[in-house]
């Protein structure tokens, strides 16, 4: 499963930003999931807890998920999976061959299967608290 390395990759990057920042202790950390992703937020937030270090004993792991959102190339119209009205099973399609997108999606104007995805990809840090010692 991909979310353990996801919560890895989180935790180390935290980890290291908190020691750069300072921090003794991380209470809060923000992790933002493109839609796209199709990641188990269960799944990551179980994996969080049992392979966040001392750092983030008391830290509370926040996620939230961005919608995708597409725009088309031709005529500049914006939707989201949504509007489009994508299934889970089309969505799943895309997200292990992103080429597919252009078969199942075409724009909610014009028709159009030239588009671009301008949100929901990726996985990252939007926020980390802390404290620091005095």
């Amino acid at each position: 499963m991909h979310e353990w390395a996801l919560a890895e990759g989180v935790i180390s990057t935290a980890e290291k930003f908190a020691v750069e920042n300072g921090l003794t202790k991380v209470t809060e950390v923000v992790v933002m999931i493109g839609e796209l992703q199709q990641v188990e937020h269960e799944v990551l937030d179980f994996a969080f807890q049992q392979l966040k270090t001392p750092l983030f004993n008391e830290a509370k792991f926040i996620l939230n998920s961005q919608p995708a959102k597409f725009k088309c190339r031709n005529c500049g119209n914006e939707w989201t999976f949504e509007a489009h009205g994508m299934t889970e099973d089309v969505s799943e399609a895309i997200h292990f061959v992103p080429e597919m997108a252009h078969v199942y999606i075409k724009c909610t104007e014009c028709g159009s299967p030239d588009f671009e995805v301008s949100e929901g990809r990726g996985v990252w840090l939007a926020t980390i608290k802390g404290e620091k010692d005095e």
